[in-house]
């Protein structure tokens, strides 16, 4: 036991080294940014992002909300236990039935919320999809999550099974592996599941593009195009996969809508992700983490009061699964302010790293301005929305600091 407080206590404070040695606490030294959202959004824009949000966060939240007392109900008392305990076949049937079922719970009881998070998206035009779409990828991620989850639990139940005492060392070694497998298989094997992707065919832009990289000394092996307007008036691109398998992904909606310049500063700034190894960064933390989380779950596990809360008689028990997926949702919600705030000082030094490399002030204020509007972007967010769930800055707060950057290089 007291090992096994040791060695998490060493991997968070490994995590935490990671987190001080790659997240920039200052982006731009010397600068002050002053935010004036009335400077570069109309009256009638700010009213229509905010009659949007007035719309959309009640049900969003409330599904939220749902999502964790559902999950608290299934694993914090013996009703998720005795589901699984009533499963046919043996405790790896019972494994991936049980965590099966408790997803597909947690799912429905979210749904109507969901569906009224879409109607809203649609009257406001960001959705483009029609009920069976939308119905077909809500099946298509459940089935991902309830293939992984699968996965993580018939390893670790096994482990617990099969070795009781060290199983939580080999659990985190496995979880570490599993997180770094992921992040390596996921551009090829997730992505495809949602949107198809063609090449950019050959012409300015592309060369452009593969230019503006080759410039950076960023290794990219294609520029995709997603028909992400199956799905999506929303504007974005971004720099997915690891050295071979890199490339510059662009939403055709994008494609649409912005000029060449701007598209070229918004992946301008993907490529500061990828010239800052950003997805390899916060893989090696995602792996500490999870390792210093199976180290967590093996003490709770320990804790006889809560087994028999759950029905449970080991940590080997498929009984515990509401638990460990109960975790699974409280963990990341609680740890969402830092993760958040984190996050939006990595997105800041890309954005840097766009006026660095294009030096292009004015297409860059218009495309922050173009994304902003027509993703109906919170452009005034309150402060615990904003540290909660704000993984980006504001979209006049990128704007103050491409005008800071300008005064500090004029």
């Amino acid at each position: 036991m007291k090992r096994a407080l040791l060695t998490m206590v060493v991997l968070l404070a490994a995590a935490l080294a990671v987190v001080a040695v790659t997240v920039p606490f200052s982006v731009l030294p010397g600068a002050h940014p002053r935010v004036d959202v009335g400077r570069d959004f109309t009256s009638a824009e700010l009213a229509r992002e905010q009659a949007y949000h007035a719309a959309v966060r009640l049900p969003a939240y409330a599904g939220l909300a749902v999502s964790v007392v559902v999950a608290g109900l299934l694993g914090l008392t013996g009703l998720g236990g005795r589901l699984v305990g009533r499963l046919p076949g043996g405790w790896v049937a019972q494994a991936g039935l049980g965590s099966a079922v408790l997803l597909a719970l947690g799912r429905l009881a979210t749904l109507p919320l969901d569906v009224r998070v879409e109607v809203v998206l649609r009257r406001y035009g960001l959705s483009t999809q029609t009920w069976g779409s939308w119905a077909v990828d809500q099946l298509r991620g459940l089935g991902i999550a309830v293939a992984t989850t699968v996965l993580v639990v018939l390893v670790l139940l096994g482990l617990a099974r099969r070795l009781p005492r060290t199983w939580w060392a080999w659990g985190a070694l496995v979880t570490a592996a599993l997180v770094g497998v992921g992040s390596f298989v996921y551009p090829v094997v997730v992505e495809p599941a949602f949107n198809s992707f063609t090449s950019l065919p050959a012409g300015s832009l592309r060369t452009d593009l593969l230019s503006l990289a080759e410039r950076d000394h960023v290794q990219v092996s294609d520029v995709l195009v997603a028909d992400a307007s199956r799905r999506t008036t929303a504007l974005n691109a971004y720099v997915s996969g690891f050295g071979s398998t890199r490339r510059i992904v662009l939403y055709d909606t994008l494609l649409r809508s912005a000029t060449p310049r701007e598209v070229e500063l918004v992946v301008a700034h993907e490529l500061g992700h990828a010239k800052q190894q950003d997805v390899l960064h916060g893989t090696v933390i995602g792996a500490l983490g999870g390792a210093a989380g199976v180290y967590a779950l093996f003490l709770l596990l320990s804790w006889r009061p809560l087994l028999r809360r759950v029905g449970a008689t080991s940590a080997g028990d498929p009984r515990v699964l509401g638990l460990v997926l109960f975790l699974g949702v409280a963990g990341p919600l609680i740890f969402s302010p830092l993760t958040a705030l984190l996050s939006r000082h990595i997105e800041s030094r890309a954005d840097v790293h766009s006026l660095d490399l294009t030096r292009d002030v004015p297409t860059f204020i218009a495309s922050e301005r173009r994304l902003s509007v027509t993703n109906l972007s919170d452009l005034q967010p309150g402060p615990l929305v904003y540290a909660l769930f704000f993984d980006h800055p504001s979209g006049p707060e990128r704007i103050a600091l491409a005008r800071e950057w300008q005064r500090l290089h004029r």
